[in-house]
């Protein structure tokens, strides 16, 4: 069973940046590929990002392209969204997630994190 917490959420300034971690604990974190999503209120858990088990591969959604970053230490089981050029409409509940491969769907991730709140203010 694999544990996830994240961190690093906050209020931040509309074209600020902020970096968001998950730890993951109680398995092999380099065997699970990771995944970011968000959760706006009233609207549905999307994508953000995801990297593959050894970070040599990583995708993003649309809206995060060119903004956001994620990467991994397999060192210290933790996962990290850079987010830069925060817009109002970034603001969410970030969770990390963990699952075998790497997924845009919520429903193909196995473990996920309490979330983080991440305010944007305009």
């Amino acid at each position: 069973q694999v544990q996830l917490v994240e961190s690093g959420g906050g209020l931040v300034q509309a074209g600020g940046s902020l970096r968001v971690s998950c730890v993951a604990s109680g398995g092999t974190f380099s065997t699970y590929a990771m995944g970011w999503f968000r959760q706006a209120p009233g609207k549905e858990r999307e994508f953000v990002a995801a990297i593959g088990r050894s970070g040599g591969d990583t995708y993003y959604a649309n809206s995060a392209k060119g903004r956001f970053s994620i990467s991994r230490d397999n060192a210290k089981n933790t996962v990290y969204l850079q987010m830069n050029s925060l817009k109002p409409e970034d603001a969410a509940v970030y969770y990390c997630a963990a699952g075998e491969l790497v997924y845009r769907t919520p429903r193909s991730y196995d473990y996920w994190g309490q979330g983080t709140q991440v305010t944007v203010s305009s």
